[in-house]
């Protein structure tokens, strides 16, 4: 049984009384038994299972605030294939996503790599129960807890067992016991100590913790994590391991499991047999017989349906590919009724994931040419790893015949672009749009700064902006983007994009740049400021071009009224002047001029003020001088027109 708890955004919290109908997030060995157990490996050899509650959780209040308390419980039970042997163990895991694609299995516990373990970038804490003794990881014996930052090497670690509480003398516990236990993991964000605690199944939680750090986990622990379970198998010592029931909280104890509705443990050793069965054995033979060979020919024809290719090399994305019969189930079929919309490189539908019901949207992009193909989907699974709030997640992609599918998260809101234009049925109020705004500005400087690598999105417009159920704005759709890694130069040398949000030097030279980005991003500005499409054919002549006909009010005095219709009097007159003086700034025709995008978040957020030019409305001739966008925007877009139409066909 599955128990939600209601709460405030930093008070989150929930309990798994079994998993029976549990909506969580699994991918390898993971899945659920039909009693209700979750299962993260079974006995098969060189395994590894995660498991992840679906919704992320906030941890922080911001990026550089203190890590909030938390606490959690939960029965496990390793049954092993020997009994005196087990592989290789399992954890309690808060990490930065609910996949960890280059995680290995054995003696990595489905955690790291041998790269990566240790990285102080992980950003992830775990509470390892581990049945197998690696030196190389300085393992205190074969059977002990431990808790790891970023690695694997325990920074706290004991044998595994408990403090009784009437003698307070410490008693022993076998984790391959094949038996449940309880395990209790407090953090004090205040005192800045985690504890961790175990015993035996039905026990109370023991007095004094096996383990105890002193250890402030706000550099450790992201503004938004996730919170679950791994484990693995290697090649010779295999095990069941299991997850009986969980509960968790935010800033507040973890709920009370209900002990007496955890599900059982498989029984150990063979059944007996029913001499019902012995005696019906031969005919229960026939039958299933006869039932393989009517359902062969469906089978095959099934098969061959949603048959998809697999190639050596891609087994290096292996957790961030989808079964293509996964995504085909998810969408129904990829019925039209679950037809989201239409880009220019292919169709979105909504679907369900059949395992976890997690709510997705899977593009469909034609990819006819085997050529570079490869590149391609390493560049999407890179992708995949951005995690940010304003950005929409990627979550793996599947590849059948010539046709590759993205996977996103759902955004129940659509696209920005159908709350501006074409007569919305709801309108965004000021407060919303400039919600949105800042939103999208985070995400870009995520993308240009903090992240492991620059990232060029190539793309920023209101149709590439979705709403989550808030109406929060989420920069998505990375079909152009391109990586590259701090202090070299981008290699982009072909004109990519949407025409009017193409800066001038981008469709001379073909190089996109964090400044082409913030060019676009300047067109958006203006456009969810102003209603209007960056490139307006149907306008009269001096007013096609977006930049020039705001310009127009700004020379006159009265910029506020190049505002949209649609808001009425309902918005703050200097937010509403920042935004759009911003859009001119980051429209500059000249490349240097232009802000970059840490710069306009502290415009957006009055850290910083705009440079005195733009502030005061003074010295036109000079602002007019810096800034020729009436002249260079339609000379630009005049000589670019052609070579777009015929590049970006399709409207992008």
């Amino acid at each position: 049984m599955t128990t939600s708890l209601a709460a405030d955004e930093n008070h989150v919290g929930f309990v798994y009384n079994g998993f029976r109908s549990a909506n969580l997030s699994l991918d390898g060995s993971a899945e659920f038994t039909s009693n209700g157990l979750l299962e993260l490996t079974n006995q098969k050899k060189k395994q590894m299972g995660h498991a992840f509650h679906p919704n992320p959780l906030s941890f922080k209040n911001s990026t550089n605030d203190t890590a909030f308390s938390f606490s959690s419980t939960f029965v496990f039970a390793i049954v092993p294939e020997n009994p005196a042997l087990s592989g290789h163990g399992m954890a309690f895991v808060i990490a930065p996503t609910r996949a960890l694609p280059d995680a290995l299995p054995g003696k990595y516990l489905g955690l790291f790599n041998e790269s990566n373990n240790l990285n102080t970038r992980n950003h992830i804490l775990a509470v390892e129960f581990d049945t197998v003794q690696t030196k190389r990881f300085s393992d205190i014996n074969n059977n002990h807890a431990g808790i790891d930052i970023n690695g694997l090497t325990s920074v706290e670690s004991y044998p595994a067992g408990y403090y009784d509480g009437e003698t307070g003398r410490f008693k022993n516990l076998t984790l391959i016991s094949a038996k449940p236990m309880q395990v209790w993991v407090d953090y004090n964000g205040v005192k800045k100590q985690i504890n961790v605690s175990i015993a035996p199944f039905g026990f109370d939680k023991p007095r004094l913790p096996l383990l105890s750090l002193s250890r402030d986990l706000s550099p450790i622990l992201n503004e938004i994590m996730y919170v679950g379970f791994s484990a693995s198998t290697s090649n010779k010592l295999k095990s069941h391991h299991y997850v009986l029931g969980w509960s968790f909280k935010i800033n507040g104890q973890a709920q009370e499991l209900s002990l007496s509705q955890l599900p059982k443990l498989p029984r150990l050793g063979p059944k007996k047999r029913s001499k019902l069965l012995t005696i019906g054995l031969p005919i229960i033979s026939v039958s299933i017989t006869l039932a393989a060979v009517l359902g062969t020919i469906y089978v095959i024809r099934r098969k061959r349906k949603l048959a998809e290719e697999l190639e050596d090399w891609e087994l290096v994305y292996g957790t961030h590919r989808f079964k293509y019969k996964d995504l085909y189930i998810a969408t129904k079929g990829f019925r039209d009724r679950e037809l989201l919309g239409t880009g220019g490189f292919g169709r979105v539908y909504r679907g369900i994931l059949p395992t976890s019901k997690i709510e997705i949207a899977v593009k469909r992009i034609s990819h006819e040419s085997r050529q570079g193909m490869r590149e391609f989907v390493a560049e999407i699974v890179s992708m995949g790893r951005l995690r940010h709030r304003n950005l929409v997640q990627l979550l793996g992609y599947c590849r059948r015949k010539g046709e590759l599918l993205l996977v996103y998260d759902y955004m129940p809101n659509g696209s920005l672009d159908k709350y501006l234009y074409d007569q919305p049925k709801m309108t965004l109020n000021w407060r919303q749009r400039f919600l949105v705004i800042k939103g999208v500005a985070l995400g870009l400087l995520y993308l240009h700064e903090e992240w492991e690598q620059i990232v060029l999105h190539r793309d920023v417009k209101a149709s590439n902006v979705l709403l989550d159920a808030e109406l929060n704005g989420r920069l998505g759709d990375f079909g152009l983007a391109r990586l590259y890694d701090h202090g070299t130069d981008p290699q982009t040398t072909h004109i990519a994009g949407t025409l009017g949000y193409l800066a001038p030097e981008h469709t001379r030279t073909g190089k996109a740049t964090t400044s082409t980005d913030v060019f676009a991003f300047g067109a958006f500005l203006l456009e969810v400021a102003c209603g209007r499409r960056p490139i307006d054919p149907r306008a009269p002549t001096e007013d096609v071009v977006l930049v020039d006909w705001v310009l127009g009010f700004y020379y006159r005095g009265e910029l506020v009224e190049a505002r949209d219709p649609n808001l009425g009097t309902e918005y703050i007159a200097e937010e509403l002047e920042l935004v759009l003086k911003l859009g001119l700034l980051c429209s500059h025709s000249e490349p240097r001029a232009r802000p970059s995008m840490r710069q306009v978040v502290q415009y957006l957020e009055r850290d910083v003020a705009l440079p005195a030019l733009l502030v005061n409305g003074e010295d036109l001739d000079d602002f007019a001088a810096l800034f020729p966008h009436s002249s260079m925007a339609l000379s630009v877009t005049s000589s670019s027109t052609i070579v777009a139409d015929s590049l970006l066909s399709g409207g992008r």
